[in-house]
């Protein structure tokens, strides 16, 4: 049987590291698990906005064009941190620099699962919801947001606030956003 690295390599390499690699890439990964599929979805789909070559890695330059296309310029820093975020960290061949799909989902649900659960966000928000409407106005919000606890900056408070949960009568509905962040909630019935 050939083996498929060049023979200067392949001797070099020991039966064990062989058989964990070639293991590595056979064996399904977890990380889908933790997601319902729909999430799964909007994961893709996000992933594949950020492809924008499509050949199924985010790369720098995906990344760069992604930034460009927000109007953000990334430092040099910002592209690194991102890279070497992924699971297995830096890579020592500058081509290999990339992130696929399943990579992806695994630092989308590390990032996710350091969230509090839904059931303990919606007993933080209700704690301002006098009425039990599912809202909150922003103001009290913006109020305890910047100056309780681990506060958040204006700029946080305001990307918070001026998204998609927020009416025009100046109320954060705090039961949809959620239901958008959820992770680990159980099937509706």
């Amino acid at each position: 049987m050939s083996s498929r690295y060049p023979n200067s390599i392949a001797s070099t390499l020991s039966p064990s590291i062989k058989s964990a690699k070639s293991r590595a890439r056979r064996e399904p990964s977890g990380v889908f698990s933790l997601f319902q599929t729909a999430q799964i979805q909007q994961f893709k789909e996000a992933f594949s906005l950020i492809d924008q070559d499509g050949d199924g890695m985010v790369t720098e330059a995906d990344l760069k064009n992604t930034f460009s296309n927000l109007g953000i310029t990334p430092t040099r820093r910002m592209m690194d941190d991102l890279l070497t975020d992924r699971p297995g960290g830096e890579s020592a061949d500058d081509k290999d620099r990339g992130v696929n799909f399943t990579m992806f989902l695994t630092m989308m649900g590390e990032h996710l699962l350091e969230l509090d659960s839904e059931q303990e966000l919606l007993e933080a928000f209700e704690c301002f919801d006098e009425n039990d409407e599912g809202k909150v106005k922003c103001e009290e919000l913006r109020k305890w947001l910047g100056e309780v606890g681990e506060r958040m900056d204006d700029e946080e408070i305001d990307r918070l606030l001026k998204g998609p949960f927020t009416d025009r009568q100046g109320y954060f509905n705090y039961r949809e956003w959620v239901k958008v962040l959820r992770v680990n909630g159980e099937d509706e019935h």
